[in-house]
């Protein structure tokens, strides 16, 4: 692709909200947009190195053995609840109710799901050890988002 085709705005000035310097490269360079405080649009080239970033963590991952695997972004809040994380996340955890009125949410982490999985699925000792990971949006309503994409409410 021609560069004079390429989607790339990039500023002059640093915005003032950009605290460090990873965040004010990354708005100057046209990698990153602020939509709200602490959720980034992805522009071509920022995703284009975010891309890459998780082809490395795969590669090193699937070298180590493990199995990549996706799991939902919503959740049920039962798995929540049985851990007893459901109220200690307190704000931070977006809630929703579906159309059938069940608790879900929207999961700021997955090792209640993850581990749901292994004890359904993993029934014996000898089928261990098993080496997972994924690679996954998540969001915390954070109190103060800062700092650009490093303390986002929105992450992968």
């Amino acid at each position: 692709m021609r560069l004079s085709r390429y989607f790339l705005p990039t500023m002059k000035e640093t915005p003032s909200e950009a605290q460090i310097a990873s965040h004010r490269l990354m708005l100057r360079a046209g990698m990153v947009r602020q939509s709200s405080a602490g959720i980034y649009s992805w522009l071509p080239m920022g995703y284009k190195v975010l891309k890459k970033i998780e082809a490395i963590v795969r590669a090193e991952q699937d070298a180590a053995g493990a199995q990549e695997l996706l799991m939902p972004t919503i959740q049920p809040a039962e798995l929540w609840k049985e851990s007893e994380r459901y109220e200690d996340y307190g704000k931070e955890m977006l809630r929703i109710t579906d159309r059938h009125e069940r608790e879900m949410l929207y999961g700021p982490t997955n090792e209640e799901l993850i581990t749901d999985i292994v004890r359904k699925d993993i029934k014996s000792y000898r089928a261990l050890p098993k080496i997972l990971y994924h690679i996954q949006w998540k969001f915390r309503d954070e109190v103060r988002p800062r700092f650009g994409v490093m303390r986002g409410r929105e992450f992968l």
